[in-house]
């Protein structure tokens, strides 16, 4: 859904009605010098998804994971013992002994396949960070462009505020006016400027969370507004839902339950006692023979069979499986509360654009046409004119949270599955 609205959206009214009052209209202030570019939408996601701190620490999660990997295939080194009895040569006895350690039960194949698991967690929440980076970059885009419309409105309102109090100066000299319309244009005057400062601060906040996205200094900001408004599309609940079953965080509940599940595995082949062979040689005297020396060790398992880390294990999987039911709940809960959002903000873009904006619009033209002919003050211009910057603000903001809505939405079902044009 597009409509054909300039980025400075409010100023072709203010314009008009700078014009109709017979006042020139404001000469907008150039903008700050930076050496950065402009940025695009796409061009600040893809500097986020480079920059970012968090995404940069789970991408050296992901690495540090292969090394995890690495050493849960390692075998147990084995172990070269010496041993000497006696300090006289003639009777002196030494023996070296090679011990090799021998895993029984599947402990390697376990331990393998919990590191693996461990590696898949850490690249799903990588995909989950990059997923929520990207609705981060996308709603603080559209806020710092409503923040930006917002801004040239407070000044349009201001320049429009002086210069009515400027007229109706020149009309209480006059004695056409009374020094109450002058009054009331002073407090305008002031009321215009409080708002310009509030506006000035919000487009600061905004760039700044904008720019901490990916560590960025916010002074040098410069974006891109596009030439149209674009609406995000409403797809239907019931769609949506269906794709939460392949929603980062539902992926991220199975592979933490497969974890879970693996490390059982683990503790439950633990339970099995490793045995170590031995294999050495001796000799008595200096003149003696070697003799080899053939063992194995078994551990006897009397007082410590791991029934307790097993037990552990086995309620963490419990654990788990229920995180993962709550966390399928908690998805659906916040799909729909962003569902909602997003219809809201729709309903409010369409009600504004088709019923409140074009009555706005027509009343500040009757109280222009009235003013011309006496009938109406200049306050009442300007009254009217307020409603409609105001109006076109609302719309503005309605705009802004429908792509913050969709950007939870994608968020929540991953940045791949929710397309806002299709």
């Amino acid at each position: 859904m597009k409509h054909r609205l300039t980025p400075p959206l409010a100023a072709f009214a203010l314009a008009s009605a700078l014009a109709s009052i017979g006042l020139p209209p404001a000469v907008h202030a150039a903008p700050i010098s930076t050496s950065m570019q402009p940025l695009t939408l796409d061009a600040a996601i893809a500097l986020a998804l480079r920059l970012n701190p968090t995404l940069r620490a789970a991408g050296h999660e992901v690495a540090a994971q292969q090394g995890s990997l690495a050493q849960a295939g390692a075998r147990p080194n084995p172990e070269l013992e010496l041993l000497r009895e006696g300090t006289r040569g003639d009777s002196r006895t030494t023996t070296a002994l090679l011990t090799i350690p021998v895993e029984l039960g599947g402990k390697r194949a376990a331990r393998i396949d919990a590191a693996r698991q461990e590696g898949q967690l850490a690249a799903l929440a990588l995909n989950a960070e990059q997923a929520r980076v990207r609705a981060d970059v996308i709603a603080a885009f559209h806020d710092v462009v409503a923040a930006l419309a917002r801004e040239r409105m407070s000044q349009e309102l201001v320049h429009l505020a002086g210069r009515a109090l400027e007229a109706a100066g020149k009309r209480v000299d006059a004695g056409t006016l009374s020094p109450v319309e002058q009054t009331r244009a002073r407090v305008a005057q002031g009321g215009a400027r409080i708002e310009a400062l509030q506006a000035a601060r919000a487009l600061e906040a905004s760039r700044i969370q904008l720019a901490a996205l990916w560590a960025g200094d916010a002074r040098g900001l410069v974006v891109v507004e596009p030439d149209t408004v674009t609406l995000p599309v409403l797809l239907p609940l019931d769609r949506l839902l269906a794709q939460l079953d392949a929603a980062p965080g539902m992926r991220q509940a199975g592979a933490h339950l497969k974890h879970r599940q693996a490390l059982a595995r683990l503790e439950q082949a633990r339970r099995t006692p490793d045995v170590s062979m031995i294999v050495g040689a001796q000799r008595e005297g200096p003149d003696a023979r070697n003799r080899t020396v053939l063992g194995l060790s078994v551990p006897l398992p009397l007082f410590n069979r791991n029934d307790g880390a097993v037990l552990d294990a086995l309620r963490r999987v419990d654990k788990a499986q229920d995180e993962q039911a709550a966390q399928a709940a908690r998805l659906r809960a916040e799909l729909g509360q962003a569902h909602a959002r997003l219809a809201t903000a729709l309903a409010e873009c369409a009600l504004i654009a088709t019923d409140i904006l074009p009555g706005a619009q027509d009343a500040q033209r009757a109280a222009s046409r009235g003013f011309e002919l006496g009938k109406f003050g200049l306050i009442d211009v300007l009254d009217a004119q307020r409603v409609l910057a105001q109006s076109t603000y609302q719309y503005l903001n309605a705009v802004a949270e429908s792509h913050r809505a969709q950007a939870d939405i994608a968020r929540l079902l991953g940045q791949a599955a929710v397309q806002e044009n299709p």
